[in-house]
């Protein structure tokens, strides 16, 4: 059974995980990046609003949705975002292998939360939005074992927040972890596709 929509599909995202996730799914959609400011929005969010990880993740989401739909106004857009919190915390992709090595030692043997938002938007407006959180626990690593991760990975690990992908060898980063695969690859994609379903009035 497959979505049919009344209006063109488009990721305002730039994600390969996103976007084969959708694929998957047997969606048919184009890809048009928002390319938006992220580190000014975040900076703005934290320092003026005292903003939580989460409503970070959701603004970013609406802002990225709402970018994308101003210049495809029929279309029916996905916006997404992920933010990392660790204690107080707040982490961004890593520029640079040292970066993720930096990251990944911050991170190891504590429990981080990733919280994954998506909205909905069309001529400019956002009209639906979830957010959900999931549990990571890393194993202690030392910096010999990171170090023989990143030498694997190489900077392949450079696309994501935490500077691990779950989907492959990153996964053995893991004691234990809670709430929805596809919530940590980046998208809540049940709920997405829920939503999805009402929009297209059902499916055929």
């Amino acid at each position: 059974m497959f979505l049919h929509l009344p209006s063109p599909l488009i990721l305002g995202s730039g994600s390969p995980s996103r976007a084969a996730l959708l694929e998957a799914a047997g969606l048919t959609f184009s890809i048009d990046p928002a390319n938006i400011d992220e580190g000014a929005i975040r900076k703005v969010l934290t320092r003026d609003n005292g903003s939580t990880p989460a409503d970070v993740a959701e603004v970013l989401a609406r802002a990225k949705a709402e970018t994308v739909s101003e210049r495809n106004p029929t279309a029916l857009v996905i916006g997404a975002d992920q933010v990392l919190a660790s204690d107080v915390r707040t982490f961004e992709k890593p520029q640079t292998m040292e970066d993720a090595r930096s990251t990944l030692l911050a991170l190891q043997g504590k429990t981080h939360q990733l919280h994954t938002a998506v909205a909905l938007c069309r001529e400019g407006a956002v009209h639906w939005a979830h957010i959900e959180t999931a549990q990571m626990t890393m194993r202690t690593l030392s910096p010999e074992d990171i170090g023989q991760y990143l030498a694997v990975t190489g900077e392949d690990v450079l696309s994501s927040v935490g500077a691990y992908k779950l989907e492959s060898v990153g996964v053995q980063l893991f004691d234990e972890i809670e709430g929805s695969y596809f919530t940590i690859l980046g998208l809540p994609l049940l709920p997405l596709l829920k939503q999805l379903r009402l929009e297209g009035a059902g499916t055929s």
